[in-house]
This record gives structure tokens, C-alpha cells and sequence, in this order.
């Protein structure tokens, strides 16, 4: 079976929710990595843009996979969810592997503004995080990449050159989710 054809109408859910797969971070992260991830991040904002330039809402109200969000929502959910990444990467560099605030993704997604408002509102806001974001990572020492922080449901402890990748990682996802439901569509 061909990746197109994987994504049709009938395409496996898991392929529909993970159509890049999960997160892995490799076992070394160079500096090479490091900004690989960094440009990824750079350029995340403009690509969503790009991507639903020009969309009616008809088409930012569809879901992207049978009982998934829609593209609004993903939107709004990558503006959200980037703005707690700038949060917990401050709390790791200002605290000693403080224990970072987890927040319900599906429930912030099911809230008026995720669900109904422009979508313009939300790339404004990622692109602002972004911003900053790119600006504070490219900016950090290897001593402080390697501070941490501890997620409050999992136990977790992550470290801050990985959580680079992890939200390159979530960015690439949710847009993949996007061409994905654009390409099965057939809109331009």
C-alpha cells in the first residue's frame, strides 16, 4: 500500500492521527540537530498559513480525521500549546527542574474561542510565540540546554535540548494533519 493511498477515505485511524508518527528523540542530539529543530520551529507559523490561505470556513470546520479536531481547532491548539512550550522552557531556565503546570488539551480545544474564532487570531499568536521562542532557544548555552523540567502526569523529566525536537516534532504533526485532510479533499 502506497502513503497516498494509506490516507484515503478509509485510511487506518492511527495513520489519520500520526501521519508522521510519534516523537522519538534520538540517543545524541548535536548542536547540528539543535538548529535543524530551531528552523523547524522558525518557519511553522508561515507554512500553517500558508497552507490555509483563502480557506472558507466550511473547510477550517472540518475535522482532519473522523472524531478529530478540526482545522480551526488544531490551529488554535498549536497557538495554545506552543505558548505552555515557551512557558515550561522559561520555567526550566529560571527554576531548578520545577515541576510545569499540564493543562487539558481537549478541553481547551472544546472552548468557543478554539472552536469558532478566526483563525487569523491564532496565527498571530503563534507566530508571536514563535518568535520569541526561536529567539530564546537560539540563544542558549549547552549547559542551560540540558536543564530540565518534570511533567506533573507522567513523572517525566525532560530535557530542554529534546523538548526542542519535541515541538519541532508537534509543529511538523499537527501540519501534516492539515496536507493530509487538504490532499484527501482535493483543495487547493
Amino acid at each position: 500500500m502506497s502513503k497516498n493511498e494509506s490516507l484515503g477515505p478509509s485510511a487506518p485511524l492511527t495513520i489519520l492521527q500520526y501521519p508522521i508518527g510519534t516523537f522519538r528523540c534520538p540517543e545524541v542530539v548535536n548542536d547540528d540537530l539543535i538548529q535543524n529543530w530551531i528552523d523547524a520551529i522558525a518557519v511553522l507559523p508561515a507554512q500553517v498559513e500558508q497552507e490555509i490561505h483563502g480557506w472558507a470556513d466550511h473547510q477550517l470546520d472540518t475535522p482532519y480525521r473522523p472524531h478529530g479536531w478540526t482545522v480551526r481547532q488544531v490551529v488554535h491548539h498549536l497557538a495554545d500549546s506552543h505558548h505552555h512550550s515557551y512557558i515550561r522552557f522559561k520555567w526550566a531556565l529560571t527554576e531548578e527542574n520545577p515541576l510545569i503546570k499540564a493543562y487539558d488539551e481537549k478541553e481547551w480545544a472544546a472552548l468557543v474561542d478554539a472552536r469558532t474564532a478566526p483563525v487569523s487570531l491564532a496565527l498571530q499568536h503563534l507566530k508571536a510565540v514563535h518568535a520569541r521562542l526561536v529567539y530564546l532557544l537560539s540563544g542558549l548555552s549547552s549547559e542551560q540546554l540540558a536543564r530540565t523540567f518534570t511533567h506533573p502526569e507522567t513523572g517525566t523529566v525532560h530535557r530542554l535540548d529534546e523538548n526542542i525536537g519535541r515541538y519541532a516534532w508537534h509543529g511538523s504533526h499537527h501540519l501534516a494533519h492539515i496536507l493530509n485532510l487538504k490532499a484527501r479533499m482535493g483543495w487547493s
